[in-house]
């Protein structure tokens, strides 16, 4: 989820997902209410009773704690997928690690697609994300979708990445400019090198490659790990959201 949807919206939105239909199968809609919104109960109800997809993949304030129990009251079967957690830190103003020597940290415009999709897999392929709490999508299709999603992001926008003395990247992030902010849409360090600070040296030169004022990132509440390196650099908390997928009968 964007940090826009997250925070900033200001409203519900509504979007079918096509490219996720295709991978599994299945039509999928994507609603999701922002922090600024004020979207009342009712209307979320209301959309999800207009929607005619197979699952609509809702993401609402975790504050809503009245709204799950009146979801799963509905005709679709309610599921808790995931709890997904904000962090903000004004550029600029991070706990930069001492340079490494021999290692080098930059914005690169080109990737090869297969070291690409082997990245994503060493870095996410045990994490997950929302769509395996649901029995409905294969697992293997949802790292696929992640390592499709990276290759067209990097194709775009490119990547920051940390290479060691022997030049193998160690570490890479997705960035999205928008406005005031710059999102972290995709980071991680391989396993290998995980544990011995690589990604404070990441955060550093993505703060390098901004242009913005604002440095905002997203992940799942149970990927405590990377937020005590978060916060270890400087990064706060800013709001939490939770994400519930509504099963249609069958």
């Amino acid at each position: 989820m964007s940090w826009y949807d997250a925070l900033e919206a200001g409203e519900l939105t509504v979007r079918p997902s096509v490219d996720a239909a295709k991978r599994f199968g299945v039509s999928i809609d994507r609603m999701s209410v922002s922090a600024s919104a004020g979207t009342p109960l009712a209307d979320v109800l209301a959309a999800v009773e207009r929607s005619t997809a197979d699952v609509v993949v809702l993401r609402y304030p975790a504050r809503e704690t009245t709204w799950f129990a009146a979801l799963a009251a509905g005709p679709r079967r309610a599921l808790l997928a995931e709890t997904v957690t904000c962090w903000a830190l004004p550029v600029g103003k991070g706990r930069r690690p001492a340079p490494l020597a021999g290692f080098t940290a930059q914005h690169e415009t080109q990737l090869d697609d297969d070291l690409i999709d082997d990245l994503v897999a060493d870095i996410f392929g045990d994490s997950g994300n929302h769509y395996c709490a649901n029995p409905m999508f294969d697992r293997a299709l949802a790292l696929a979708g992640r390592q499709e999603w990276a290759r067209r992001r990097i194709a775009e926008a490119g990547a920051v990445v940390l290479r060691g003395p022997d030049r193998r990247v160690l570490a890479l992030a997705v960035l999205d400019e928008r406005g005031s902010w710059t999102e972290i849409q995709l980071s991680g360090v391989v396993p290998a090198e995980q544990g011995r600070g690589r990604y404070g040296h990441l955060l550093a030169a993505v703060e390098d490659a901004c242009t913005t004022r604002r440095l905002v990132v997203t992940t799942q509440a149970h990927q405590t790990g990377i937020q005590r390196i978060w916060a270890r650099y400087g990064f706060e908390p800013m709001h939490n959201l939770l994400t519930v997928h509504l099963v249609a009968a069958t």
